[in-house]
């Protein structure tokens, strides 16, 4: 009767493990699987509960009467799962280990830093914990040895950040195991199982800037190993389109978007090999608003705008002895413009003496290469009108007083004087070294634009609209010699001129001619003997002794 009841209870206990299902019944190692039946009783130890692949013990991560969850083992082979309690020990079904494989590299060929896919099966739904020191190991893609980022993970593609320091050589994925102890406790170092190998080639990374801009704009690539000079077959395109190559060097080329550019990849060929390094945006100027609209020479125009490029991209390598049609230039009724500023956004302009009033043009150069890459089977520009000016000539019609003594107040009334300039070209270094050594110093012509003499001399300016100008009766005056009335010229005598200046472009589109003036005379004025700094100022030049040290 003993005997009976003994078979019953094993025949009871082995049939309440029949109905056991492994999810899911294939993978690769360091999978999880779920084991789900009835009565697996409790967890007691790792001595007394096991589960078996094949005879090769998996580590259990979770016991419950009815579930049970491991991982498989790292040299486990394709079999029988058994699943051992303290009720007895089962087959829960067969598992079929799968090896993670990879079928191909996309690109095959590509730059550090970035991304590439691997194509391939059987690599786990995850890579695991975020957590590289985690007890259980974490799935990895090593690049010639290299760890790389993994960006994406899924049971047939993977997608990882190729690493700045990696090498050509071969991708792995390692999925990593997580075995027990012989006693079944966890855990045994962490061990991989390792695809086959598939090569990569690294090539060095190019870099591009800007992406986006107009015609004509220099678009520098940065990279290594370009070699010293183009090669014959070397090119450079955008959107299809081959771009002007000004400049190449081992490190550095530097290309300019050309006249049929379009929107579209930027690509590197060299060696036979064609790279993509990106996308370049075309865009074109666009104008908002242009002031002031009316202003007599040297009168400063502001083009408010965008896309307008950088000035120094001339879409050529060099200027020419004539004027260059590729340059990027302004031009006022016709007549080049000198360009004061250049953004991207805003253009200013000084008008030139010999402007006409007219339409207000931006030119914005660029060029279609040769054959072989070099400046230039064609040049031209891109116009668009961005306004018209009108050029005002300065006129006074009255003026007020017309005698007046040292630093007294004069005042002009007329039009076109436009607005005083307050900016003025550099000036010479050693004007300021001789006045801080009291050294005498004569002013050049070119240092003013805006000025109003009295008798030769500049008055300094207290006030200037385009209206009116106000200004003091200025202090010093330079005795005058070879005058055709006489050796000597009294300074108390003369006229009131208002003048502005500017310049022209050189034929070769250079900066600049000598500047010229447009004078308005007021009429004659006459410095009275009041407010002197001295007596000797108005000197009697009968006398034979007049001597240069009394000039006041």
């Amino acid at each position: 009767m003993r005997h009976v009841f003994l078979a019953l209870l094993i025949v009871c206990g082995t049939a309440s493990f029949v109905h056991a299902e492994l999810f899911p019944d294939s993978g690769p190692p360091g999978a999880t699987v779920t084991i789900g039946g009835a009565a697996f009783g409790e967890f007691v130890s790792t001595a007394e509960n096991r589960v078996d692949f094949n005879g090769v013990p998996a580590l259990i991560q979770l016991w419950e009467p009815d579930l049970v969850m491991v991982k498989v083992p790292l040299g486990a082979k394709s079999g029988d799962v058994t699943v051992a309690g303290p009720q007895g020990t089962t087959v829960a079904g067969r598992f079929a280990i799968q090896q993670v494989k990879i079928a191909k590299l996309v690109p095959p060929e590509a730059e550090p830093g970035s991304v590439l896919r691997i194509e391939g099966e059987h690599f786990g739904n995850t890579a695991g914990s975020r957590d590289p020191n985690t007890m259980f190991g974490v799935n990895r893609v090593l690049v010639n040895g290299i760890l790389a980022e993994i960006l994406k993970w899924r049971p047939s593609r993977i997608e990882v950040k190729i690493p700045a320091n990696a090498k050509s050589g071969d991708v792995v994925v390692q999925l990593a195991s997580s075995d027990p102890l012989p006693d079944g406790s966890c855990c045994a170092p962490v061990a991989y199982a390792e695809s086959n190998p598939v090569p990569i080639s690294l090539i060095p990374s190019v870099s591009f800037s800007p992406n986006r801009g107009p015609i004509g704009t220099k678009i520098v690539l940065s990279g290594q190993q370009f070699g010293e000079a183009k090669g014959s077959d070397d090119a450079i395109s955008i959107g299809g389109k081959p771009a002007t190559i000004a400049k190449w060097s081992p490190r550095t080329i530097v290309v300019h978007v050309p006249l049929n550019a379009v929107s579209g990849p930027v690509t590197f060929q060299q060696d036979g090999r064609t790279r993509t390094l990106g996308q370049f945006d075309l865009v074109e100027p666009g104008f908002e608003r242009l002031f002031p609209a009316e202003g007599p020479i040297g009168t400063l125009i502001y083009i408010k705008g965008e896309n307008f490029g950088v000035f120094s991209e001339a879409g050529s390598t060099a200027y020419a002895f004539d004027f260059d049609p590729g340059q990027n230039r302004v031009e006022i009724g016709g007549v080049p413009a000198i360009i004061h500023r250049w953004q991207d956004d805003e253009i200013d302009v000084w008008v030139p003496y010999s402007a006409k009033s007219g339409p207000v043009v931006v030119k914005r150069g660029a060029t279609i290469p040769k054959p072989d890459g070099t400046c230039c089977a064609k040049k031209d520009v891109m116009a668009f009108e961005v306004g018209s000016f009108t050029v005002k000539t300065p006129k006074v019609t009255s003026y007020s007083p017309k005698e007046a003594g040292i630093d007294e107040i004069v005042t002009l009334t007329g039009e076109g004087f436009g607005e005083f300039l307050k900016i003025a070209e550099a000036t010479r270094l050693e004007l300021n070294t001789e006045a801080h050594d009291w050294k005498n110093y004569r002013l050049g012509p070119d240092v003013s634009r805006t000025e109003v003499l009295v008798n030769g001399v500049a008055a300094v300016v207290v006030s200037w609209t385009d209206t009116e100008i106000k200004v003091q009766v200025p202090r010093r005056h330079v005795f005058g010699f070879g005058h055709p009335e006489g050796f000597y010229v009294d300074p108390t005598k003369g006229e009131i001129v208002v003048r502005r200046g500017s310049w022209d472009l050189l034929k070769n589109g250079r900066c600049c001619s000598r500047k010229q003036w447009l004078s308005a005379v007021a009429g004659e004025f006459k410095i009275l003997a009041r407010g002197l700094p001295h007596k000797e100022f108005f000197y009697d030049y009968t006398q034979e002794d007049w001597r240069t040290d009394q000039i006041p």
